[in-house]
This record gives C-alpha cells, sequence and structure tokens, in this order.
C-alpha cells in the first residue's frame, strides 16, 4: 500500500478512487455494508434485553421487550435500541472502507483527512442560526396541525430517562446516518458511476459532473425513502436535508456541516415532542403539512450560505492533496401560533 491512497486529487464522492480501484469494491461495499447493519442489530440486542430490564415500564418482561422491538410505544430501552441500532453505521462504514477499499476509516470524515474539528464546531453554531431563521419563518405562516399548542407535558418518570437517553444517544444516531448517505454510500456511487463514464469514454470533466450528480440524487433520495411512508411534503423536507448535506459534502469536502445540522435538527425535534408534544407521533411522523416547505427552504438555504461563506473564509480544500500535488502555500484552517413540530430525519 501507498502512503496517500490517491494518484490525484480526488472531490470527496471520488475518494474511493485510489491506486487499486477495481470497478467492483463499490458494489461489494455496499452489499457488507446493508449485511453488516443487520448483523449489529442483533449484537444489540443483549443491550436491548438489558435497558428493558431495568426501566419501569408496565406489562410483562416479554410485552415490554417486544414493544421495544416493535417500537409500538417510545420507551428509554426502545429509544436506546434505535438509536444505537442507527449509531452503528458509523463503524459498519468505517469497516467497509478499511476491509473492503483498504483506505483508513478518516477518509471518511473529510478530504482532509479526518474530522475538522474547529469547521464542524463553527458549523454547530451556524445550524443554531439556520433553525432560528426556520422558526422565524414559521410564525409568519398559518397554523396547521403540526404547529405545537396547549400546555407542556406532565415530565413523568419515563419521560425524562427517554429524554436523557434521546441526549446522549440522538448525536450518535445522526452521525452514523450522515457516515452511511453522505458518506460511504456518496462515495460508492460517485466513484462507481465515475468509472461507468469513463468505460464510455465520456470527457473527464463531464465524467466528474456525472457522477456528483449520480452520488448527490441518489443518496438523496434514499435518505427520504429509508425513513418509510410519508406524504410528500415531508418527504422533500428529507429529501431537501439530504441534498443540502450532500451538496455541502461535495463543496467544502467532508461530512461536518452536515453532522452538526442532523445532531441540531434532530435535537430540538424530540426537545419540543418532549415538552410539548407527542413523542411518539414526532418518532413515527408520516404526514406534514404543505406549509412545512417554507420552512425547509429556509433553514436549508440559510445553512448553505453561512457554511459556504465560513468554508470560503477559511480556505478548506474540497479535493485530496496527494503528496505531489500540495499547494504551495498552506490554506488557512485546513487543518404565527408557536414553534413548529419539526419531524427528525
Amino acid at each position: 500500500m501507498v502512503a496517500h491512497p490517491h494518484p490525484e486529487p480526488r472531490t470527496y464522492p471520488l475518494m474511493l478512487r485510489t491506486w487499486d480501484y477495481r470497478w467492483w469494491k463499490p458494489v461489494v461495499g455496499i452489499v457488507v455494508a446493508i449485511v453488516a447493519f443487520f448483523v449489529m442489530q442483533i449484537v444489540l440486542l443483549p443491550v436491548l434485553a438489558v435497558a428493558v430490564a431495568l426501566q419501569n415500564g408496565s406489562g410483562t418482561y416479554g410485552e415490554q421487550l417486544q414493544a421495544a422491538l416493535s417500537a409500538d410505544s417510545v420507551t428509554p430501552a426502545s429509544m436506546l435500541y434505535l438509536n444505537l441500532s442507527l449509531a452503528s453505521l458509523t463503524l459498519v462504514c468505517m469497516g467497509v472502507v478499511r476491509l473492503v477499499h483498504r483506505m483508513r476509516p478518516r477518509w471518511l470524515a473529510s478530504v482532509l483527512p479526518g474530522m475538522r474539528w474547529k469547521f464542524f464546531l463553527i458549523c454547530f453554531g451556524l445550524a443554531v442560526i439556520a433553525l432560528i431563521a426556520s422558526v422565524t419563518v414559521s410564525y409568519f405562516l398559518p397554523s396547521t396541525p403540526d404547529d405545537v399548542t396547549g400546555e407542556p407535558n406532565k415530565l413523568t418518570g419515563t419521560l425524562v430517562a427517554t429524554g436523557i437517553v434521546i441526549l446522549m444517544t440522538t448525536p450518535l444516531q445522526a452521525i452514523g446516518e450522515e457516515y452511511a448517505f453522505r458518506g460511504y454510500l456518496m462515495q460508492a456511487f460517485g466513484s462507481f458511476t465515475h468509472g461507468i463514464m469513463q468505460a464510455l469514454r465520456v470527457s473527464r470533466k463531464w465524467a466528474v459532473r456525472i457522477a456528483l450528480t449520480v452520488a448527490l440524487l441518489v443518496t438523496s433520495g434514499l435518505f427520504g425513502l429509508a425513513h418509510g411512508l410519508q406524504n410528500f411534503p415531508l418527504f422533500f423536507d428529507r429529501f431537501a436535508f439530504g441534498l443540502i448535506a450532500g451538496l455541502l459534502v461535495i463543496l467544502v469536502g467532508g461530512l461536518e456541516a452536515g453532522i452538526a445540522l442532523h445532531i441540531l435538527n434532530n435535537l430540538l425535534a424530540f426537545a419540543v415532542a418532549i415538552v410539548f408534544g407527542d413523542l411518539q407521533g414526532a418518532l413515527t411522523v408520516s404526514e406534514v403539512s404543505w406549509w412545512q416547505l417554507p420552512v425547509t427552504i429556509a433553514q436549508n438555504g440559510v445553512f448553505l450560505l453561512l457554511v459556504l461563506l465560513v468554508a470560503r473564509r477559511m480556505g478548506l480544500s474540497r479535493t485530496t492533496t496527494p503528496p505531489a500535488h500540495e499547494p504551495a502555500v498552506e490554506a488557512r484552517g485546513g487543518h404565527h401560533s408557536g414553534p413548529v413540530n419539526r419531524p427528525p430525519r
């Protein structure tokens, strides 16, 4: 193995095209990732069993265990199992990149490689601004069934315990989904499509453009569909998030921005549901009003603009830099009625 995996600079979706790239590797990698994800659900069953035993639920132990597995009700055990299951996608994708593609898992985080922590923390602050913008827009829209109304919920012991589980594990869940959809799947579809374009003798410039477009649209669509049955406004909300997060991956060369917005959005969605709404309804929501669309556009648009401005200011690279292609000068920083009951993503 050579020290650097790429013979020339690569954009994020093409990073699996290493010195020893073969067309079948992304295909095998996706299959292995799917199988490994289901295996992780079995591995996590003892954690669920212990969590059910510790929670003060109603019914027999077997009934509580079955309810947690089927997600018929939101409990500390069911939320722990669900979030850890999705969080396992991070380990799954890292393992596939290491074993199938012979690359260090750090190449999933960014083109650096690795997580650019300063940029991530800034993006977290920008996500707060974007969410404030979306809430502000919601106040100027007509009331809908999705709005939060009424008195705050009575905080029971179960609700508090569930909130603690959500606070501790929802960031891991969001990271897992980003590593899967905007991480490995974007790299797999991008690299595979680029190989097909090259085989068809498409020009270099258009081969890259087509590969990036396919990777962006396919992963955004899969992300929306992965949330189950939903009406169009809700699908659009999730598809638009995938589109913006994927576009940012391409334009800034890493997962940091998408992870920051994903974590904050889901924490806010569950926090509002715990305090004012229906936690079970928030988790299984399948319909939202068409008035969700301008809220979605406001949030994603503001976030996209702010992140691009900051990335440009920091001089972040959007491609890898093999030793023979390192720049002469090091880039800086390389290294209304009430709040909307927003759906988690």
